[in-house]
């Protein structure tokens, strides 16, 4: 888990830039349509899978009536339809990449995709030839202002948090637990009278692959380049992010 979220954490440190925020709305509204279609309601509190996405969708300060607007499109019978292909490959040094896409082209999207791998120097391989490297992990965001932190935790171990988290420099706690508890956590939350920054399903390395700065650099710039790829809507690698490489990225 280590390596995908200090390079969150390196990315929300940068700063945002517009065209980041926008992306990160197309993502959700995409999302939110096929949470929607998915579900058959869109009414967040008879499904469950909206619900994330619209909490995740305030975590971003995405405006109510994108939101809503978003819905009401997904609810529309003649909406596009949109699939959700997967990919993997390695990155330069060898680094496993798993890349998650949600798409209405899927001609397009793997041709973009593999693109991206042959002019950042890796490659794309075979299903199943990196996804035994990671685990499902349900992984929420929680704002610990005006809560016990040692309170929270105990709440959250009973409602099935494996790890956590707790970065005081933004007063944020990173909840991590088992695929199967993903409900239950989300329930425990809402028990709580605490709505999540952000709540999403991850797929954690098992084990992580050190690299020399040069390395990292070009396997995250591979990374990075996936992620900017309008269909994709989430990467994640086995790239150990050093303390050494975290200072030098963060200071360029």
């Amino acid at each position: 888990m280590s390596g995908h979220s200090k390079w969150s954490k390196i990315k929300r440190k940068k700063g945002a830039t517009d065209a980041k925020r926008s992306k990160a709305f197309s993502r959700i509204i995409k999302e939110i349509t096929v949470a929607v279609k998915e579900g058959g309601s869109g009414d967040p509190d008879f499904n469950p899978r909206l619900r994330m996405a619209v909490s995740n969708a305030k975590g971003a300060n995405m405006p109510k009536d994108n939101v809503a607007r978003a819905i009401r499109k997904a609810l529309e019978s003649g909406s596009a339809a949109l699939y959700q292909p997967t990919y993997e490959g390695y990155a330069p040094g060898g680094i496993a990449v798993f890349v998650e896409c949600m798409t209405d082209n899927i001609n397009r999207t793997v041709s973009s995709v593999r693109s991206t791998f042959n002019k950042r120097g890796g490659s794309m391989a075979t299903n199943g030839s990196v996804d035994f490297l990671f685990e499902r992990k349900g992984l929420f965001t929680l704002s610990t202002l005006d809560k016990d932190p040692e309170e929270l935790e105990l709440e959250l171990i009973d409602g099935g948090a494996e790890d956590i988290e707790i970065d005081e420099e933004t007063n944020e706690m990173h909840v991590t637990l088992a695929f199967e508890d993903f409900g239950n956590m989300q329930s425990k939350i809402e028990d709580l009278g605490m709505e999540p920054k952000s709540a999403s399903l991850e797929r954690i390395p098992l084990n992580t692959t050190e690299l020399s700065l040069d390395d990292a650099k070009k396997a995250l710039a591979l990374i990075e380049a996936l992620e900017d790829d309008d269909d994709v809507q989430a990467v994640f690698h086995n790239l150990e992010l050093t303390d050494e490489v975290m200072a030098q990225l963060l200071d360029e």
